[in-house]
């Protein structure tokens, strides 16, 4: 693990944890929330998906939702400029069977911890920048194929064809020329998606920077 940035006891402290779709991130992220109790904001970084209201459904079903233009990195960059200042925000909501952001939020207060979680969290400088521990979740391929089919299936209204077309047309390349390459800025590295220990560890490290 690289040594980390001094952080500041007056400012809360900001992860981020990134990784490959299926990695495991968003299960490590909520179990770090639960143990911390009540201490931690999450944000995701897909909530931050462009509101491509000028497309039809047809055409949001084409963008390569893999690329980091398809994000509205600089919203999220000043949401957490925000909450950093002590100022509560408003977290987008995305509908992922539209394609487009849902009219409702959800409400983020200032809290000690603020975990940002996507697959794109470290490849982003103006993101990366802003945060004081950068995890990745390093899983192999097959298993996060596995996890992605079983997710978009269930949650996302996918059918079993384009869950696999656009793993091989989008989410594959943009993993290698995006997503695997970012985890050389990683402080920390969790090996094999969900690793208990590895998890125990990243709370020990929060709970002792916070006190």
């Amino acid at each position: 693990m690289q040594e980390l940035a001094p952080w500041q006891p007056h400012r809360p402290l900001f992860i981020g944890l990134a990784g490959g779709s299926g990695s495991g991130k968003t299960t490590i992220a909520e179990e770090v929330v639960d143990r911390l109790e009540g201490k931690v904001a999450l944000f995701r970084h897909d909530a931050y998906y462009r509101h491509r209201t000028d497309l039809s459904f047809d055409e949001r079903t084409r963008v390569n939702y893999d690329h980091p233009d398809s994000l509205e990195t600089e919203l999220l960059v000043e949401h957490l400029d925000r909450l950093r200042s002590g100022v509560a925000v408003e977290h987008p909501v995305y509908d992922f069977a539209e394609h487009l952001r849902s009219d409702n939020t959800i409400r983020i207060e200032p809290a000690r911890v603020v975990i940002v979680e996507g697959i794109l969290v470290l490849s982003e400088p103006t993101l990366r920048s802003e945060l004081d521990l950068k995890i990745f979740v390093d899983t192999d391929p097959d298993i996060r194929l596995a996890r992605r089919l079983e997710r978009d299936i269930a949650e996302r209204g996918r059918s079993v064809d384009s869950v696999i077309n656009q793993y091989f047309a989008t989410v594959r390349p943009m993993h290698l020329e995006f997503v695997e390459p970012s985890r050389r800025y990683a402080d920390l590295i969790i090996p094999e998606g969900y690793n208990p220990a590895a998890v125990a560890t990243v709370v020990e490290l929060i709970r002792s920077r916070l006190t």
